[in-house]
């Protein structure tokens, strides 16, 4: 890591001194009222509903817009609804829309278009599943009204909706939102204020958003996702650098305006240079898990993933991604986010103290471990998560279990990690995963948690599914604690992933930016001083 670390400084200073000519001609040739990003990884996903992928929501939010936004201290507020009502018994919400909505391509965003997207979001969120399961009936009353006649009452309906976790409940027409959620949608056409420009994309270096001007801001000020969503940009253009150094050299020398994720060893260099600035975007930061394949040996297993617990060095994991400032992760990490109400203690003594790997494996062989193969798939070009990949397999290795070190584009993982075939086959064992802490915040929004076989990895567990449940309707803040505290003690029982530590990912800009939200990143409110 030292001589990494020097390697890139050096970089940067050389950078520094004299123009930066390696990038694409579109970014040099950027005019003045283009936000130039360099988001963290490709796009390699439009369809924000199909996708989990964190690049593929920051995209959902340009093009789309969302029923209902979050601010930044975790608040729901109505967007494209002006408002809703709510029976006196609970059980029918009207959500009434905003005049004048517009799709891209010029249509009036209508209720039906609306319950049509809602349908498709819900068969692939676990927020949503539960609104669904608890809906009767759902449907459009007129152009502008949106219908939920309920079962019983859902007081966190508006939560749903709103929350900017993934994948977000976005809006599209509803030709588009007929579409197959386990597919990508044909074209892409939102009503948020940006268009998506397809024509100019070029999958795996460059894609281009121009304001649109059809799109009428809330009057509220901004806050994260709720509120008036002002754009002070013609365009944004998103540049796709697998080099973290060289995006961050781009912005020293202003070839970019923003550097979405920066390297925590390349903050001494940015924080003294002329006009960069840089920042924790999110303080939630990002709750980091390895994914286990519960269909396939070894990790079928249960008494395998418990013995597996020992060899978990969370400190090695996020000094990996993170360097060694504490004031930049946080261990030990259980399964929600830390310094938020559904986090506890229970549970985490089995991550702290040294790991005694001797122990592991005799451990491992009395579950049963016959020497299995693990498959670990590792994003190759990510920047958080390859170093967590080889931190894991480094683990797995310590542990005396035979791991097949998988290194593909991040694309390709997203696909693979859909196969249920044995790895003899094609199929996986593990991969590693980063969310951001809004993701790991309750139960039912958390996709590693689903225990109705879901999400990748295909967890199954009928006590999981009632816990969840119980927490949607559990009529106080400590009877929603309690449940939480049961659903994590059930999770280290049943290790559907390893929790492997929560890091702070600074964000780099040029420094005459203003306006900037924390949160995800988001592209209104920005200008240039």
């Amino acid at each position: 890591m030292g001589l990494r670390r020097m390697q890139r400084r050096d970089f940067l200073k050389v950078a520094a001194a004299a123009p930066f000519l390696g990038l694409p001609g579109i970014v040099r040739a950027a005019p003045a009222s283009t936000l130039r990003f360099v988001p963290v990884i490709d796009l390699a996903f439009v369809d924000p509903i199909y996708s989990t992928a964190q690049v593929s929501r920051n995209h959902g939010f340009m093009v789309f817009d969302t029923l209902y936004g979050m601010t930044s201290k975790l608040e729901v507020k109505p967007q494209m609804v002006e408002g809703h009502t709510v029976s006196s018994d609970g059980k029918q919400w009207d959500l009434k829309l905003r005049e004048g909505l517009l799709w891209h391509d010029g249509e009036r965003v209508l209720a039906r278009d609306c319950v049509a997207s809602i349908k498709r979001w819900a068969k692939r969120d676990p927020f949503g599943s539960a609104l669904m399961q608890a809906t009767d009936e759902l449907v459009a009353a007129d152009d502008r009204t949106i219908r939920f006649k309920l079962k019983a009452p859902f007081p966190l309906l508006p939560y749903a909706l709103g929350k900017p976790a993934v994948p977000a409940c976005f809006m599209m027409p509803e030709r588009l939102a007929n579409t197959d959620p386990f597919k990508v949608i044909p074209e892409v056409i939102g009503s948020g204020p940006y268009r998506f420009k397809t024509d100019e994309r070029v999958v795996g270096a460059h894609n281009a958003y121009e304001r649109f001007a059809g799109y009428k801001p809330r009057a509220e000020a901004p806050d994260w996702t709720a509120g008036g969503k002002v754009v002070h940009f013609d365009r944004v253009e998103w540049t796709t650098m697998p080099d973290a150094a060289t995006a961050a050299a781009a912005v020293q020398t202003g070839e970019q305006d923003w550097q979405e994720t920066t390297p925590h060893d390349l903050l001494p260099v940015l924080d003294s240079a002329r006009g960069v600035a840089t920042r924790v975007l999110d303080p939630l930061g990002f709750t980091c898990m390895m994914r286990l394949n519960l269909t396939q040996p070894p990790f079928d297993n249960p008494a395998i993933r418990r013995a597996l617990l020992g060899a978990v060095d969370q400190s090695a994991f996020m000094t990996a991604v993170a360097g060694d400032d504490p004031k930049y992760q946080h261990e030990p990490l259980g399964f929600f986010c830390p310094d938020t109400p559904m986090a506890s203690d229970i549970g985490l003594d089995v991550f702290r103290g040294p790991r005694d790997y001797d122990k592991v494996k005799r451990d491992l062989a009395a579950a049963g471990y016959k020497g299995e193969k693990v498959v670990l798939l590792v994003p190759a070009d990510s920047l958080a998560q390859k170093p967590l990949g080889d931190v894991a397999a480094d683990m797995f290795r310590r542990a005396g279990m035979d791991v097949d070190y998988v290194g593909i584009d991040f694309a390709s993982v997203l696909q693979r990690r859909n196969s249920r075939k044995p790895v003899a086959e094609g199929g996986w064992s593990a991969f590693v995963a980063n969310w951001q802490g809004i993701d790991w915040l309750n139960p039912v929004g958390h996709m590693g948690l689903r225990g109705d076989g879901g999400y990748a990895g295909w967890y199954q567990s009928a006590e999981m599914e009632k816990l969840r449940a119980a927490w949607l309707t559990a009529p106080d803040l400590a009877a929603q604690q309690k449940l939480c505290a049961d659903i994590q003690r059930l999770a280290f029982d049943d290790v559907p992933y390893y929790p492997i530590g929560q890091y702070k990912q600074p964000t780099a800009y040029r420094a005459n930016l203003t306006g900037m939200m924390s949160g995800t990143a988001v592209f209104w409110n920005i200008r240039r001083a």
